[in-house]
């Protein structure tokens, strides 16, 4: 594989897939594709990368970083936001990591994590949320939350299929809906904007399929269906039922809906049986307020999964501290919640918490589940000594401050001492 603009590292292996299984398989030294990202990326970014180094070689493994270029990043080196090298090292490469790239409202380019997730087809968005032990919180018991979302990413709104309002092309749509669709007293005079949500039942199974097979391998009790479906009853509805109908066809005895729970099992789910439930996106929004517990795994379409996995993290303290990642077939693209911050760009303050965590997803994503253990609770342990970066001290008393690269040298510490 060669590239013209990347350095590729000498001193490690690539991963591959097994045909027969789909399955990563992983060398002990992987070449690992890793992007900054903007803004704050420049002091989150190296910060992750040194305490997954200290994981992956307290496990007895090692990483071999090639550094790749989005955002400003390659428009600096390559004129463009996305170059295809990229990309291509991506996909060759096959898992991934990644820091907050920079998005702007209303006008310029479209969004550079949605088009790295089109372009590699990672249709997965996972999203865990779980509470790590002295982390402010608004919420009195978030100890209690302790769920993953799975988001559809290729579809809804954020297909990106819409018309600017003044348009010729948005015109000729209207033209459309009114005229032929019959829709001449539904939209508004004067300029208007217009998008098409797609929402497809090989998009939305293959989804709720990995959120079905997590639920099961992990031992949850519940997967919840979350949509609008009494309002858009041939998308979110659809996204519903296809939901249920693939829990009929492909899981057998594996998976229950909350009726059948109720009607043979009295409510008491049988060991090892997954209940499938399903929730208006609006009330479940509450839900995750009133009802923490009794919700583990979360499958949505794009823009419901958008905002219900943010909501999920402001109970356990916000997205700094909120880890993400994008699945694929035999890909992994790991990356923070939060966004890029310029303001505070190089300024070594910012809080690395979710990127090192998404950093443990992509472990697990490895099958390095005991190097993935060291980070998680080497970064509860750090944080529940009160060392902490600026966010989180300015919430808590009698906390030691510290810089985005002490933070992650406490972090190493103390995975030293765990390992």
């Amino acid at each position: 594989m060669s590239y013209e603009q990347i350095e590729v590292p000498d001193d490690g292996e690539v991963i591959t897939v097994d045909e027969a299984t789909g399955e990563l398989v992983v060398p002990s030294n992987p070449i690992i594709p890793i992007i900054h990202g903007d803004g704050i990326g420049q002091d989150v970014g190296p910060a992750a990368q040194q305490v997954l180094d200290a994981a992956a070689e307290a496990t007895g493994r090692s990483i071999s970083w090639m550094q790749l270029y989005a955002g400003q990043s390659a428009r600096d080196r390559y004129d463009e936001n996305l170059p295809d090298e990229t990309v291509d090292a991506i996909r060759d490469h096959r898992v991934a990591i990644k820091g907050p790239l920079t998005t702007p409202v209303g006008s310029g380019f479209r969004s550079l994590n949605v088009a790295l997730r089109k372009k590699l087809d990672l249709y997965t968005n996972v999203r865990p949320t779980y509470y790590l032990d002295g982390v402010p919180s608004p919420v009195t018991a978030p100890e209690q939350m302790d769920m993953i979302s799975f988001r559809e990413n290729t579809e809804d709104v954020y297909a990106g299929i819409e018309w600017e309002a003044g348009s010729d092309d948005v015109e000729r749509v209207r033209e459309f809906i009114e005229e032929e669709m019959g829709y001449e007293d539904t939209i508004h005079e004067g300029p208007v904007g217009i998008g098409v949500k797609p929402i497809s039942e090989f998009g939305s199974k293959r989804l709720i399929r990995e959120a079905f097979d997590y639920a099961i391998e992990n031992d949850r009790d519940s997967v919840t269906l979350v949509h609008k479906g009494n309002i858009m009853k041939f998308t979110e509805a659809a996204f519903r039922d296809w939901g249920y109908e693939l829990a009929e066809e492909e899981y057998g005895d594996d998976l229950i809906t909350e009726d059948e729970l109720w009607d043979e099992y009295d409510g008491e789910a049988p060991e090892d049986v997954v209940v499938v439930k399903d929730r208006i996106a609006d009330n479940m929004l509450q839900q995750l307020l009133t009802r923490t517990d009794q919700y583990d795994v979360l499958a949505m379409p794009n823009l419901n999964g958008d905002y219900l996995s943010d909501a999920a993290g402001a109970q356990i303290g916000g997205l700094g501290i909120a880890p993400g990642a994008n699945l694929g077939e035999g890909r992994v693209l790991a990356e923070p919640v939060h966004g890029s911050a310029p303001k505070y760009a190089g300024q070594d303050k910012v809080n690395p918490t979710a990127m090192i965590l998404s950093g443990r997803i992509m472990l697990e994503q490895l099958g390095w589940d005991d190097a993935a253990d060291l980070v998680r609770d080497a970064v509860e342990a750090t944080i529940s000594a009160g060392e902490v970066t600026y966010d989180l001290h300015r919430q808590i008393e009698g906390g030691t401050k510290l810089a985005t690269s002490e933070y992650a040298d406490a972090v190493c510490e103390r995975i030293e001492d765990l390992a």
